[in-house]
């Protein structure tokens, strides 16, 4: 990393602290695709200290939405939800390039499969999903006058225009939307929310939550959102139990009547689990579109794009639409084509490539090692979809042909329109059967992944 960038923290922390303040070259740290985020060391009179910068990219960035999420972390301290403690923010983009935050370093783990399977984590685990509804009630104690600016959440409204702006409709989100304006139940209550509470985003030790991390999408709403949130599938990464691979819902709706002094109601808490299903579909088409923008140019961004199939086969099986006893090996393999370049063909190159990386590169750390993972899982899913495409899409042309469509477009504009009925076995059984092919090419393990 270039010097400037320490050079501009040691500057920063100095001034702030009214003190010389040495600080060490900052590390960037896998993940974070919205924002960026580097650890770091700097050392002051008492002593050293390690802390976490978190930043927009360098020329881009919401000056109000940084100064919000530092007021919100400031808020939840006052309200005793652990957090990391803040040590300075700012929206200036002179200081650092971007609105940023620093706070103090937690000592734990973040990364999802590891605490979900380590032994180390067990007892953690034990009592996590309890635990997770008393924080989720702290927090929602939160005053949200107390917290300048914030905004008030669109259940659907907001994730409409952002699905319209990223592409095509997709006909299983079409089906889910339906499912939500028909079941849509009342508010819970008028809370401050964290807008992203979920496994990947929590500090862990063996001895349970340290701290709850990323609250750039903090905003006013239903405080069951933050309860179907923790839920979401995606978020269990691979494990049985549904409040973020740790528990049960009703070990979650009890640690949360503990606080709070009531208790959840399990089928609205339903409806929010089968809305942030949808929203990370949207979610996932949006980090993609900032890809082929130019906006953003990024392997992990543009990863992120096929993993639209994933919550749509997630929206289908909350909605009962599962997908049959299809599996990856009934499904036949489109033989490789030599033709005028021989062989190797483009799918043995391709898969030859990702074995290298997986093979031959497994030893790289940090980002770059991160990043190395995630271009051999893209050169895989290409592999298979110039395998198994062509044949997938001749499949698919015949379904659709055969309910009057031309393309999965124009189905799902049928379903928005209400001129397909969203109930209609024979157009339940296309969706579903498109979303499987899609799911077999971009991650076909994921159809074996408990529901």
């Amino acid at each position: 990393m270039p010097l400037e960038l320490r050079d501009r923290l040691a500057e920063r922390l100095s001034e702030v602290s009214a003190e010389p303040v040495e600080v060490s070259e900052p590390e960037r740290l896998s993940g974070g695709a919205s924002r960026e985020t580097w650890s770091f060391r700097a050392r002051f009179r008492d002593g050293e200290r390690r802390l976490v910068l978190r930043r927009d990219p360098p020329g881009a960035g919401d000056e109000h939405s940084m100064a919000l999420e530092a007021t919100a972390i400031a808020a939840a301290e006052r309200a005793g939800v652990p957090v990391p403690r803040l040590v300075d923010h700012s929206a200036d983009v002179s200081i650092l390039d971007a609105p940023y935050l620093i706070s103090e370093h937690v000592e734990g783990e973040t990364i999802p499969r590891r605490l979900l399977r380590e032994p180390e984590y067990e007892q953690a685990r034990a009592t996590m999903a309890r635990e997770l509804g008393r924080v989720a009630a702290h927090i929602h104690r939160i005053p949200p006058d107390s917290v300048r600016g914030l905004g008030r959440g669109d259940e659907l409204g907001t994730g409409l225009d952002e699905y319209a702006a990223s592409g095509d409709p997709l006909p299983a989100l079409e089906i889910g939307l339906h499912w939500l304006h028909r079941n849509r139940p009342e508010p819970a209550g008028d809370v401050l929310v964290h807008g992203d509470f979920r496994n990947g985003n929590l500090i862990v030790g063996p001895d349970g939550l340290r701290a709850v991390l990323d609250w750039e999408l903090v905003h006013r709403g239903d405080p069951l959102e933050d309860l179907g949130w923790l839920c979401v599938k995606a978020w269990r990464f691979a494990s049985a139990l549904p409040v973020g691979g740790f528990g049960t819902r009703e070990d979650l709706f009890a640690g949360y009547a503990e606080v709070a002094g009531w208790y959840p109601d399990p089928d609205a808490v339903r409806w929010w689990e089968v809305h942030g299903t949808l929203r990370w579909a949207i979610g996932c088409r949006s980090m993609a579109q900032r890809h082929l923008s130019g906006a953003n140019r990024s392997v992990e961004l543009a990863a992120i794009g096929r993993r639209v199939c994933e919550q749509e086969h997630d929206l289908l099986l909350a909605l009962g639409i599962p997908p049959g006893e299809v599996s990856p090996g009934d499904v036949p393999e489109e033989p490789p084509e030599p033709g005028l370049h021989g062989r190797p063909t483009a799918a043995e190159l391709t898969e030859a490539v990702g074995e290298f990386l997986r093979d031959e590169l497994t030893g790289v750390a940090g980002r770059a090692g991160f990043h190395t993972r995630v271009a051999a899982n893209v050169l895989g899913t290409v592999e298979r979809e110039l395998r198994l495409g062509p044949g997938q899409q001749r499949r698919d042309a015949e379904r659709l042909a055969a309910l009057g469509y031309r393309d999965q477009s124009a189905l799902a504009t049928a379903l928005r329109t209400g001129s397909a009925d969203p109930d209609d076995p024979k157009v339940r059984s296309a969706v579903r059967a498109a979303v499987t092919d899609k799911l077999l090419v971009a991650n076909p393990g994921y159809l074996s992944h408990p529901s």
